[in-house]
């Protein structure tokens, strides 16, 4: 008992830096964790929100670009698929299923996208799962109805009944008075179960809506801005690969979607290993903060530890009550690291959620959560013999010895 005694009221007796370097190390945890989670989470998350289809054809223009609009409703459309060009598509015997999309306008920065009411009936966006229409039902084609998804819905505060105007182009600032509005009025219908993917963010509407909208060039009224694939079988895409990206020069087949998204990862994969340098940098400062809070109390400690030795304790128990009571700063902080981390990462949910309408979840377990915490101990208990060799030496007879 005598040296967790000896951890304990050491503790307590430098409280004060015991608390401020403990947050500092649960800052560095939290800030590490959050930092690698959020990498991995976001990366395997990505790459499989997929929505359900296999492929993406779309002007010439790059796949991640193709993919990033049709699917994520980031990018701006490339140009325009011909219908000729779409039919040719639907009629191939390597595709199950094409849902035409058509891009152009927004309403207060939420994207309005025509297309097929089949991309709700007959599409299933993850395995077993359909859009559900959670109140009110679907548009029909041909009339100024529109569809809202459940996360555009909420921040719009649309509802069944609700009527509003299309703002032309894709990006709306509410501080201007150059947004301009399109002389067509349109009602909400329905509002769709929340899915959890981008389609949560999108005012969908009959595809003729955003061709025949006033303000969009009538040679072009036709055409659609992409189509989602379904294949029916893998070695079809090898198929159309072929045609589209190699034998032919204008429009761009994107496929497999995951295989797409895993470019943009690549590309940022320098941002992430910056992210992850800095927090380890924080973790090691952090250690560094636990070795001069113990090595800066040796002085006032130095007759408190010749009295143990006096009294019996050995050198090897004075050693490892300060390694201990590193390890012990450190075990609060990575404790107390983990509310940091979740606090962060359900921020950084919030913000992608709001952006992309993917999904992070703060509280997926991940093997971070052992290996961060165990890492910052580490770094700290090493960091305490430091101090610990100090105390190892101390000087019973000149450290008993009056001052003058």
């Amino acid at each position: 008992m005598t040296l967790p005694l000896l951890v304990r009221r050491s503790l307590r007796q430098h409280l004060l830096s015991t608390i401020v370097t403990a947050l500092s190390l649960s800052l560095a945890g939290g800030l590490l964790m959050t930092v690698w989670s959020l990498k991995t989470q976001a990366r395997q998350t990505f790459e499989r929100m997929d929505g359900g289809w296999d492929a993406v054809l779309g002007a010439r223009s790059s796949k991640l670009q193709l993919v990033l609009n049709a699917v994520f409703h980031l990018e701006a459309s490339p140009g325009n698929i011909r219908p000729a060009d779409l039919a040719a598509l639907a009629a191939s015997p390597a595709v199950k299923a094409v849902v035409p999309l058509a891009m152009g306008d927004n309403y207060q920065g939420f994207r309005i996208v025509g297309t097929s009411t089949n991309h709700f009936t007959d599409h299933e966006f993850a395995e077993g799962r359909r859009f559900r229409v959670r109140d009110g039902r679907l548009f029909e084609d041909g009339y100024r109805e529109a569809l809202i998804g459940a996360f555009a819905a909420e921040k719009l505060g649309f509802k069944v009944g609700t009527e509003f105007k299309p703002y032309h182009g894709l990006n709306y600032a509410s501080n201007t008075q150059d947004n301009v509005q399109h002389d067509e009025v349109y009602v909400v219908v329905g509002v769709l179960e929340p899915s959890n993917t981008p389609a949560d963010r999108v005012v969908w509407i009959p595809i003729a809506g955003i061709q025949n909208m006033t303000g969009h060039d009538p040679a072009t009224a036709q055409d659609v801005s992409a189509a989602l694939v379904k294949l029916r079988d893998p070695a079809a895409g090898f198929r159309l690969d072929q045609l589209y990206n190699k034998q032919g020069d204008k429009l761009t087949f994107a496929w497999p979607i995951g295989t797409v998204m895993a470019q943009l990862f690549d590309k940022i994969g320098w941002f992430d290993s910056v992210l992850t340098l800095v927090a380890w940098l924080v973790a090691l400062v952090a250690a560094a903060s636990v070795l001069a809070s113990i090595y800066n109390s040796m002085s006032a400690r130095r007759r408190d530890l010749a009295i143990l030795r006096a009294l019996g304790a050995r050198r090897r128990i004075i050693f490892t009550s300060i390694v201990a009571e590193a390890s012990a700063i450190a075990t609060i902080g990575a404790a107390c690291g983990f509310l940091v981390h979740f606090a962060l990462l359900y921020g950084a949910a919030v913000l992608v959620r709001s952006q992309t309408g993917v999904v992070i979840e703060p509280f997926q377990p991940s093997w971070v959560w052992l290996w961060a915490p165990a890492s910052l101990i580490g770094l700290a208990a090493l960091a305490g013999t430091v101090p610990a060799f100090k105390a190892y030496g101390v000087d019973v007879a000149s450290s008993l010895s009056p001052e003058s």
